[in-house]
């Protein structure tokens, strides 16, 4: 339909609830949760206070860890009649479809709008109400102050500004709300410099939320435009029998290559944070495109590096947010898994066995700072957990993953291990043996983010993440015990971080173009730190066969890698010069030094090992061979040797 703004404007004044309904039949959120919509264009009649002042009336924004500071959980009125408002300024002429309501989030109040009134207005002078046949509209609001209600007005109204007008509210509270408008913005014939600012994305990419099967036929598709660089494979079930889709994106998929890293992202942990799910999509997408573009970032990318998309580790969750649609699942419907985990909390913990370990071995060589072993009650069939959880850690031990990152929504801010603080502390620093990587880790994603790197942006909800350049110590934010990046860290030989994506954890699907423009960048050059560091193969000096869970030390950092099973090995680390030692059971340690540089690509630091006399007779006794004469001799010296040390002062008077 191709028709001028005056048309339109002919059109919505002869009959405006047949024609606006007819032309636009779904107007998207002005972005009141997602920050789109400024400070600066909410007022209010009255505010309690700066806490709860207008520019807190957001729908799904979370209160501080106290009632009372700057950051509180919702608009509240000073006073309690009914002319009371909140206003929003949408900049310029829009189509208002309708209002979504929800309570105060607060950790002692109950506080929300029962029914209220909507005003509109061209000037913010004169208004007038937005009716319901001849009579002035009132609509239904909340029972709780967390579910979402949605209420659209009998006829969509063009205007510029638009009031909530609460009536009555909850008996025992007092009149607090947050609040999402919806609309459709209009072009400006007065103001041409409105037109089109909002920012789309040169990327043809299947731009929406895709439910189960829609996400199961995007992939099929990307495989088949690009078969010779992808696989689709399944690594479980969620509980309600969901397949666990992976994607791979490799030039030889299907196969680990000796000496390719391997990386993985991994979305949709928690169900209702949708916006990591659909970067994963758009990722996998684009990067077919690229390839097939001959684009040679992504070409070099492809072909150096083995990467693994998981869009989605919560299916269940995720059906559930979907069905109830981005605006009205609140915060936390579809968050959980179909049993009720979080599976953000589901890992085992290995901290605990580590830090404990510390505390109670007086033989600290006897100590283990890698490959730390899962305990037997997490992993009988009686443990509580999840059977995703379960299928991605499978997912970690047969694959020799180097790097990840965790996809997460709600606030904008990467963290980085550990996790979980040693002493149950709500918040502390804990910091990894490899602390100076991961903060470089958290920063590269970071400070490339469009989002994240903007000085003048608004804190999401009750923290100020650019006073810590947008990145943080997990621990020092809140402590989380069984989360992924530290198992991660402490069971296999992965780096992970978590990403938090945005300040809307389900943004709407006018939205992802914008969403993927501010990611882009980062979600490549993520990828490309797997290959900062070094690497190399661990091989046997007689056979040159490579040797499977060789121990790689880094003299200084207290956190060993091993070997893949064909003796290859990455170990990231930051540019200088590192004394670098690999060991393996039945072998001569060999040390050697290793210079890590400013550039793109891993020192290559390859290590030749002998195996000990005794290894060598096992296997000869093993396969029923003679001994040779010079492992004969070997044999009797290293005895000799051992005689000497044992019983010093025996043997000298012996002979």
């Amino acid at each position: 339909l191709h028709l001028s703004f005056t048309e339109i404007q002919s059109k919505i004044i002869a009959n405006p609830s047949v024609f606006l309904l007819s032309f636009i039949p779904e107007c998207p959120p002005l972005g009141l949760e997602s920050l789109r919509v400024q400070d600066t264009q909410l007022r209010a009649s009255s505010f309690q206070r700066h806490g709860l002042g207008p520019h807190r009336g957001r729908l799904n924004i979370q209160v501080g860890l106290e009632d009372g500071d700057i950051y509180d959980g919702a608009w509240c009125a000073k006073y309690e009649d009914q002319n009371q408002w909140l206003e929003v300024d949408a900049r310029q002429p829009t189509l208002f479809t309708g209002v979504i309501l929800q309570g105060r989030n607060s950790i002692w109040s109950w506080d929300w709008v029962t029914t209220y009134k909507v005003q509109f207005s061209n000037d913010s002078i004169a208004w007038k109400p937005s009716m319901n046949g001849t009579k002035e509209a009132v609509f239904e609001g909340n029972q709780d102050v967390e579910t979402p209600v949605l209420a659209v007005f009998p006829e969509p109204t063009v205007a510029r500004y638009i009031r909530i007008n609460p009536q009555t509210w909850f008996e025992n509270g007092t009149v607090c709300l947050r609040a999402e408008v919806l609309g459709c913005p209009l072009p400006d014939p007065n103001n041409i410099y409105t037109w089109g600012t909002e920012q789309e994305s040169t990327d043809k990419l299947d731009f929406r939320h895709h439910n189960y099967k829609e996400m199961r036929k995007l992939m099929k598709s990307v495989n088949e435009d690009c078969p010779d660089i992808t696989r689709i494979y399944s690594i479980g079930k969620s509980y309600m029998g969901l397949k666990l889709y992976v994607m791979e994106i490799s030039d030889n998929p299907g196969k680990h290559e000796l000496g390719e890293p391997e990386f993985r992202y991994v979305a949709g942990m928690h169900g209702n944070e949708a916006l990591g799910r659909e970067l994963v999509l758009s990722l996998m997408q684009f990067l077919c495109h690229e390839y097939k573009q001959g684009n040679q970032r992504i070409v070099r990318l492809v072909k150096e590096t083995r990467i693994h998309l998981l869009p989605s580790m919560n299916p269940d969750g995720y059906e559930m947010a979907y069905k109830k649609g981005s605006e009205l699942a609140g915060w936390a419907m579809g968050r959980y898994s179909y049993e009720g985990i979080d599976m953000n909390h589901n890992f085992a913990d290995l901290n605990s066995v580590m830090w404990d370990a510390l505390e109670l071995e007086t033989d600290k060589s006897k100590l283990i700072n890698h490959y730390i072993p899962i305990p037997e009650k997490y992993t009988s069939e009686e443990a509580f957990v999840a059977p995703e959880t379960r299928a991605v850690i499978s997912w970690m031990q047969n694959i020799p993953f180097v790097l990840s990152a965790n996809l997460h929504g709600g606030e904008l801010v990467v963290t980085y291990p550990f996790d979980m603080t040693r002493d149950w502390a709500p918040s502390e620093h804990t910091p990894t043996p490899d602390d100076s990587f991961f903060r470089w880790l958290a920063t590269v994603y970071a400070s490339t983010n469009q989002v994240m790197s903007n000085p003048d942006r608004r804190p999401c909800h009750n923290e100020d993440f650019l006073r810590h350049n947008n990145i943080i110590n997990g621990a020092e934010w809140h402590t989380v015990p069984g989360s992924m990046n530290d198992f991660s860290y402490l069971h296999t030989n992965c780096f992970e971080v978590t990403v938090e994506l945005s300040c809307d954890k389900f943004p709407h699907a006018s939205e992802l173009p914008t969403e993927w423009e501010n990611n882009k960048e980062s979600l490549l050059v993520y990828m490309e730190q797997v290959h900062r560091g070094i690497k190399g193969v661990v091989r046997d000096k007689d056979t040159e066969a490579g040797i499977a869970d060789a121990i790689i030390k880094v003299d200084g950092i207290d956190h060993h890698i091993r070997s893949a099973f064909d003796g290859d090995y990455w170990r990231l680390l930051n540019p200088g010069d590192y004394e670098v030692t690999a060991s393996a059971e039945g072998y001569f340690s060999n040390r050697r030094m290793c210079r890590v540089e400013y550039d793109h690509y891993p020192t290559i630091c390859d290590f030749l090992l002998t195996k000990t006399p005794k290894q060598r007779l096992r296997e000869i006794l093993a396969k029923g061979g003679k001994i040779p004469k010079d492992l004969q001799l070997r044999l009797r010296a290293l005895r000799m040797k051992k005689l000497r040390r044992g019983t010093p002062g025996d043997f000298r008077f012996k002979m």
